[in-house]
């Protein structure tokens, strides 16, 4: 079966920007909070409304397209990859940070076709961020092109990673001694609050290197073409292949980079997406 990718992506472009104007209006707004997995895994009104929004109109111009929904999936749909095309949606990416009124707040989407993403958009619309990339056309932020950093080196590396919402005493354990380990290595250490805008940094060249342990597809589709696209490497963090269903995700601008943070950090093993 022939896909109109062109299609696909100019139509859910639009959508993602309308939805967009939902988390612009409300981050500074008091807001409903509800929890997930622990005390600080948010959910707001705002994360269900943009994701039924997204799934309703992509739906209704693609019928025959699947789904796979973060809040969706918290509500009980099963997470099932097809050869489908299947959309992969993180509705507020960084909750957290939305629920602060922190501006580092995004909408994720990636599709994926035959297993392939074949589609990555990141979109902030509290900054007005635009990252989007589509296989074998490059990576784009605001519409220009864009390419990873020239670093091959931890030692001349900006880098990120995130602590999480886990409270998990052994997770807990990992990240500290990750830190521990990094600090001394490389320029400095950032933390965004949202693995789609951390992967989204690598693409932009202005952050090195990033990883972290359990998360989730909706965190790592979009961003893993975008960097794939702006040339960079997007890998597992033990140095096997990216398995966006693995829970895990290391990027960095270069196969070096990413192969020598591999071996440097302690390793953590998730809970699969399925």
């Amino acid at each position: 079966m022939s896909h109109n990718l062109d299609k696909y992506f100019n139509i859910v472009l639009q959508i993602t920007k309308e939805a967009g104007k939902l988390v612009r209006q409300r981050i500074w707004e008091v807001k409903s909070v509800q929890t997930k997995s622990s005390a600080v895994d948010f959910v707001t009104e705002t994360d269900q409304e943009v994701e039924k929004l997204l799934i309703g109109q992509i739906a209704s111009n693609f019928p025959d397209h699947k789904f796979i929904g973060e809040e969706s999936t918290a509500e009980g749909q099963k997470i099932e990859l097809t050869d489908a095309p299947t959309w992969i949606i993180d509705p507020i990416d960084g909750t957290t940070n939305f629920v602060h009124g922190y501006p580092n707040v995004c909408i994720s989407i990636g599709l994926v076709v035959n297993k392939v993403t074949e589609v990555g958009i990141i979109y902030n619309p509290v900054l007005e961020q635009l990252f989007t990339a589509r296989r074998g056309l490059g990576a784009f932020y605001n519409g220009t092109a864009i390419k990873v950093s020239d670093k091959k080196d931890l030692s001349e590396a900006l880098m990120s990673l995130e602590y999480g919402s886990s409270r998990d005493p052994e997770k807990m354990r990992i990240i500290k001694e990750n830190v521990s380990r990094l600090y001394p290595l490389v320029h400095g250490i950032r933390s965004m609050g949202s693995a789609a805008l951390n992967m989204a940094n690598v693409a932009l060249g202005g952050i090195d290197a990033y990883f972290e342990f359990g998360i989730h597809a909706w965190d790592m589709a979009a961003g893993e073409i975008i960097v794939r696209e702006a040339g960079g490497t997007v890998m597992d963090p033990t140095g096997a292949p990216f398995d966006l269903m693995s829970g895990k995700v290391l990027c960095a601008a270069s196969e070096g980079l990413a192969q020598q943070l591999s071996r440097t950090i302690e390793q953590y093993t998730p809970p699969r997406d399925m």
